[in-house]
């Protein structure tokens, strides 16, 4: 109790008296809160100037765990984070230099010129500040986090006041940086006591903000103000001398979206859970991804990119890497799918493009061809963690360049399909009860749903999910019908191409015009099949 005493006896002294407490721990602070607040009951005042942890420890709150993004609801905000660090300190600079080592593969860093800002003309400065905030703009956008960083070398002047006004002109710079940055961050983090300050204040122009916690101890984390440039976005104020040389990357790591795309499996295991199908819709160019994505994040839907053969065939690795691109971009759960692999080269191929699953179509096969087929496959798919799809009896019909005869056509066999799952140890199953690929007959769809209730049951037992392919010209009530019976994926391919068609015969004076068009067009589709699945609002 001797430090309570002493500072209630320094709360008698002289207004205007500065007491300076080194704290060794979490007690230490305990003990001198204690004191502070004895002193206050007595009518005392005063102004603090701390780290973050002292706020809970005066007003008696416990120490909690660092505020992650997922705590605000910010984990699916799509647009980059902003760091930027403009302290010169060793133990930032340590941080910095462990930041790149560890982040390098998310990060993107642009380092400003101190000698540009500071020591050039004034056009130069101009420039170097133009285009710092005009590349921190293209990589959030592209969602990727961003540091900016001033130079490490220290630039100083000859006098005092000239070191101080090279300093003024750092500062002011990095201000008007992020004042000239249009695109809203995802979070910022301002490295530096006096770089924190100026840019909330003066770039930002916040007037308050809401101290949610910490983002590390010492760290404290914020929210900034309505009146902000950026209400509500978390604002990090890490200052120069805190932590060890790993703390920045360690928040910065806590605060990036994640790399890892939400797998197939897992998707279509929230879609058993929930009672409601995945739609999984082929895709041929970037405007078929762009169309799934937008309508994914439009409805809050989960969806699945799908690329059969032959639009692998026409668009090759660059088509597989832009729906990678797309999923990985999307603030919503996608997944990239490789359908109808009816070539066992293919398949093989198809493992190191970056699909998250595949499906392995032996359907043209005999039997215990078919079964051969898919084991292998299973085999190879299943040590790189994908999810394998594979078909039981035939679909008549036509899917791009595979076309099945009606008399070729077969249904799938319980039986069967129970030796299948056993011998191939595959994951969903797409089975065959009346429904085809492409057009259906003027008569209407034909299923079998009481064949579907029966592999719904086996599929429950053996935890395989069940696909249904051809859900293209299936309506609301047949749809219902196979969400009941278990179908937690259905295919989408006629319905969406004949958008993007159609789409075409109206004339359109550039061709931006007929790609934004065309966009449009199969989002729509694609929006109607979520609803009609009941994947809307389940990302």
């Amino acid at each position: 109790m001797v430090i309570v005493e002493s500072f209630y006896e320094a709360g008698h002294s002289n207004k205007g008296s500065t007491c300076i407490v080194n704290a060794a721990g979490e007690r230490d602070m305990a003990v001198f809160a204690a004191g502070m607040i004895k002193a206050e009951l007595k009518g005392k005042r005063f102004l603090c100037r701390t780290a973050a942890s002292f706020v809970s420890t005066c007003i008696g709150i416990i120490p909690k765990a660092p505020i992650l993004p997922k705590d605000l609801g910010i984990n699916k905000e799509k647009n980059g984070g902003l760091i930027v660090v403009g302290s010169y300190v060793p133990k930032t600079t340590k941080q910095v230099e462990e930041l790149r080592q560890q982040c390098g593969q998310i990060l993107r860093s642009i380092e400003v010129s101190v000698d540009k800002l500071a020591m050039r003309s004034v056009e130069e400065r101009e420039e170097e500040i133009s285009r710092t905030a005009a590349m921190a703009d293209c990589f959030l956008r592209a969602c990727k986090d961003t540091l900016i960083l001033t130079s490490r070398e220290l630039i100083t002047g000859k006098t005092p006041s000239e070191s101080l006004e090279i300093n003024f002109k750092v500062s002011s710079a990095l201000v008007e940086i992020v004042r000239q940055i249009t695109i809203k961050p995802r979070y910022i983090l301002a490295k530096g006591g006096i770089t924190s300050s100026d840019l909330a204040t003066k770039a930002l122009e916040a007037k308050c903000a809401k101290i949610v916690g910490q983002a590390l101890a010492g760290v404290p984390l914020w929210q900034l103000g309505p009146e902000s440039r950026h209400p509500g976005v978390p604002y990090i104020v890490f200052p120069g001398n805190v932590g060890d040389s790993k703390a920045l990357a360690e928040v910065v790591k806590s605060w990036a979206r994640p790399l890892r795309l939400p797998s197939t499996k897992e998707l279509l295991s929230n879609a058993e859970k929930g009672g409601y199908a995945v739609g999984a819709f082929n895709v041929y160019n970037l405007e078929g991804a762009e169309a799934v994505v937008a309508a994914a994040e439009e409805e809050q839907s989960p969806a699945i990119l799908q690329i059969h053969p032959g639009a692998l065939k026409q668009g090759g690795i660059p088509l597989v890497a832009c729906c990678v691109s797309a999923a990985e971009q999307a603030s919503v759960p996608i997944t990239v799918h490789f359908d109808h692999g009816t070539s066992k080269q293919d398949l093989v191929e198809a493992l190191e493009l970056g699909f998250d699953s595949v499906m392995v179509d032996g359907s043209h096969l005999s039997f215990k061809d078919n079964v051969s087929y898919t084991k292998f496959i299973s085999f190879l798919a299943h040590s790189k963690d994908m999810l394998v799809e594979a078909e039981l009896g035939r679909l008549s019909g036509t899917e791009d360049d595979l076309t099945v005869e009606d008399y070729e056509a077969r249904l799938t066999d319980v039986n069967q399909a129970q030796q299948f799952i056993d011998e191939t140890g595959i994951d969903a199953l797409a089975v065959c009860v009346g429904n085809v690929h492409g057009k259906y007959p003027a008569s209407g769809p034909n299923l079998r749903l009481d064949l579907l209730k029966d592999l719904c049951t086996l599929c429950l037992k053996k935890g395989v999910f069940l696909v249904l392919h051809g859900a293209s010209g299936l309506s609301k009530e047949l749809i219902k019908g196979c969400i009941e019976r278990g179908v937690r994926k259905f295919n989408v391919n006629t319905e969406v191409r004949k958008a993007y068609m159609d789409s075409l015969n109206n004339p359109s004076k550039d061709l931006v015009y007929v790609m934004a068009s065309a966009k449009e067009a199969m989002k729509a589709v694609v929006a109607e099949k979520m609803h009609l699945f009941g994947s809307a609002g389940k990302a």
